[in-house]
């Protein structure tokens, strides 16, 4: 198993994650506008906890978005620098898959459509489902769409979670129907999710160059992780 060091700050959450031996250890603070000041200490606090450095890591994901602009920036900057000061790669995980794996984790729903509010009366959106090994993949692309076209899934029985089933719950209901049966509108992605993705990626050989530790903003592309 890999030794890799996540970031999130793609949404009003800041957190840092370190993954050991099958152990992961993580940071996690809601505190918004503040991800700056947070996630160096965070990132510190974990590698001395572990008594570990950054040359012994394996590589570093960080929740590539979509998300918040300013947060995504943020990370970006962040897992550049350490990367190439480190001179390790990188692994971008979508925040979108790390939150459906965290409902998985939390609430173990195995059929999972995530939305995260991207303003604008527009969703971030995607839907994902368990796979044999406990890991969330795709069933379609993630896209950003309009309140009144969000795509609907074939069958029912999905849970829905992220913070636009909060802002826009009653307009979602209406559209969706009977084929959510429960929804968890406060869970946000979290760091350990991401580095328990990015080992896999890893294993596969998706990890990257630091330059390439770029934001994922979905307004100008379509990105599907780890799709079957």
């Amino acid at each position: 198993m890999p030794r890799i060091l996540a970031i999130d700050t793609s949404t009003q959450v800041c957190s840092a994650a370190l993954l050991i031996n099958d152990e992961v250890q993580e940071r996690y603070e809601v505190k918004p506008q503040q991800h700056t000041r947070l996630i160096l200490p965070m990132i510190d606090g974990l590698l001395a906890e572990a008594n570990i450095s950054l040359q012994q890591l394996d590589a570093i994901a960080f929740g590539c978005g979509p998300g918040s602009f300013t947060g995504l920036r943020i990370v970006a900057g962040v897992v550049q620098g350490i990367a190439f000061a480190a001179d390790l790669p990188v692994i971008p995980i979508s925040t979108l898959w790390a939150l459906a794996q965290g409902a998985y984790r939390i609430r173990n729903w195995q059929k999972v459509i995530t939305t995260l509010d991207a303003r604008m009366g527009e969703l971030y959106w995607a839907s994902f489902q368990l796979d044999n090994a406990n890991k969330m993949y795709a069933i379609e692309a993630e896209q950003l769409c309009s309140l009144t076209k969000v795509p609907l899934p074939s069958d029912n029985d999905w849970y829905g979670v992220g913070d636009g089933w909060l802002n826009f719950a009653e307009v979602l209901k209406q559209q969706l129907a009977d084929k959510v049966i429960e929804v968890e509108p406060n869970l946000y992605p979290h760091a350990q999710d991401v580095a328990v993705l990015a080992a896999v990626a890893y294993q596969q050989g998706k990890a990257v160059a630091a330059e390439q530790a770029l934001p994922v903003y979905l307004r100008d592309n379509m990105y599907k992780p780890n799709a079957k």
